[in-house]
């Protein structure tokens, strides 16, 4: 039996479409190894969303390729996209497919095995306009399930390159999106979380059809879904529809990731983000009436080009006074090729790691604060892994649908995936201790059809 090998860097999505292409060689009568393991083919899905992504990509590339001189080794992914001769240029790598015709691997491996001649597959990512189907009926991952809905972004940001990397917004068609759910919840997934490069921009490209409608369409016609997750929504995509059916779902989870990026307009305006500060608050504000628990979560980029100490100060205002429940801070990286990178007034490492400090201090007392909340309060969770996995001391640990991560003792072992009542009575930072109170598995979902 012919052993796969993978490789992922990068994003919730190329673990997806991992995922998708290992469906594609276990077709095929493949067998699974891990990466440090001795493989027949090694598949590396890249990243390079910074340029240290690039450098991470080509150092775990040349891993492979020392691991088996004789095995295959192909590339796909955003830097296979990009940068096709610089990977090709690579000596060892054989095969190389950028962010579309995934399903032309096995192909392309069985071209090389006869012909010996390096193979590169990557065609212009800016004319595909059809979303490549890859479908994912389980993951090796038990207890949370990605759902890719669309690809490509429209945006052009100045600080990245993904649409080079990834094309123009393209959306899955709506009934495929509607089998694979239901394959997943089949597959005993109480959890999905619908994922894409620009997730909620899901449905712009189609007439008479929007994200709003996918979400109600998910509800309704996905048997025995426990929970729906958006992985990411931007601020200019929470329409009113949006609002409302966020508002009266019964399986959305209480947790919005909304990218802010930063929290001044005069640096939003040179990130060429499509939106400002009060048009961002007030959709947060809209959003609070219609679920008023619900956690904010955002990125934030740190010592844009130009970012004065009083727009950082704007920023870290605004991300207090909004609560968010946690940020996820990265200090601006200059990307080859983005306008960013050029841009006057390029920010002092040291400075950028200061306000970094100042935010990620920030994040920690504004998720103490929402998580404190929540003591004394019975939530659903659904155990990921125990908590200590060397030691084990029957803890497990888990999320909430408001993306409080808790830890708890359980009678039994079997509960991971499994979706569990518990009652917190210690909250904190990055972590909430409760009790378990009880198992949710047998009672009737009926109010969830």
């Amino acid at each position: 039996m012919p052993s796969v090998a993978f490789h992922t860097l990068g994003c919730k999505v190329n673990h997806y479409e991992t995922e998708a292409i290992w469906q594609l060689f276990k077709n095929s009568g493949y067998e699974r190894t891990a990466f440090e393991k001795h493989a027949d083919v090694y598949v590396i899905n890249t990243c390079t969303v910074t340029n240290t992504g690039d450098q991470k990509s080509r150092q775990t590339i040349r891993r492979a390729i020392r691991s088996n001189p004789d095995a295959v080794i192909c590339v796909t992914g955003c830097y296979a996209q990009t940068s096709p001769a610089e990977v090709m240029s690579i000596p060892g790598v054989d095969i190389v497919v950028g962010t579309q015709d995934r399903n032309r691997l096995l192909g392309y491996i069985e071209q090389y095995r006869k012909e010996r001649e390096p193979i590169n597959g990557v065609n212009d990512i800016m004319k595909a306009r059809v979303y490549e189907e890859l479908d994912v009926p389980e993951f090796t991952d038990r207890t949370r399930a990605s759902l890719k809905i669309q690809e490509g972004c429209n945006n052009f940001c100045t600080f990245c390159v993904i649409p080079w990397a990834r094309g123009l917004l393209r959306s899955r068609k709506p009934e495929n999106v509607m089998t694979q759910a239901q394959q997943l919840v089949d597959a005993g997934y109480k959890e999905i979380v619908l994922t894409g490069i620009h997730t909620a921009g899901y449905g712009e490209d189609m007439d008479d059809y929007n994200f709003a409608q996918l979400l109600l369409d998910l509800e309704q016609n996905v048997r025995g879904l426990k929970r729906l997750r958006i992985s990411s929504i931007e601020a200019s995509q929470i329409t009113d529809e949006v609002i409302d059916v966020v508002g009266k779902s019964k399986v959305i989870a209480r947790h919005l990731h909304i990218p802010l990026q930063s929290g001044s307009d005069t640096v939003l305006q040179r990130m060429h983000r499509k939106y400002k500060t009060a048009f961002f608050a007030e959709k947060i504000a809209r959003l609070r009436e219609a679920l008023p628990s619900f956690a904010l979560t955002s990125d934030v980029i740190v010592g844009f080009p130009g970012e004065t100490e009083e727009e950082f100060q704007e920023t870290y205002d605004f991300i207090r006074d909004l609560r968010f429940a946690e940020l996820h801070v990265f200090p601006y990286s200059k990307r080859t090729g983005t306008p960013a990178a050029n841009m006057p007034g390029q920010v002092p490492d040291e400075v950028k790691h200061n306000r970094v400090n100042r935010l990620i201090e920030l994040s920690g007392r504004l998720s103490a604060e929402y998580a404190a909340n929540y003591k004394g309060q019975v939530v659903e969770v659904i155990p990921e892994e125990p908590l200590n996995h060397h030691e084990p001391d029957g803890y497990f640990v888990g999320f909430t649908d408001n993306y409080l991560k808790v830890k708890f003792k359980c009678p039994t072992a079997d509960i991971v995936g499994r979706l569990v009542r518990v009652k917190l009575v210690k909250t904190g930072y990055p972590i909430n201790e409760g009790v378990f109170v009880k198992m949710v598995e047998n009672e009737s979902s009926e109010a969830l059809i």
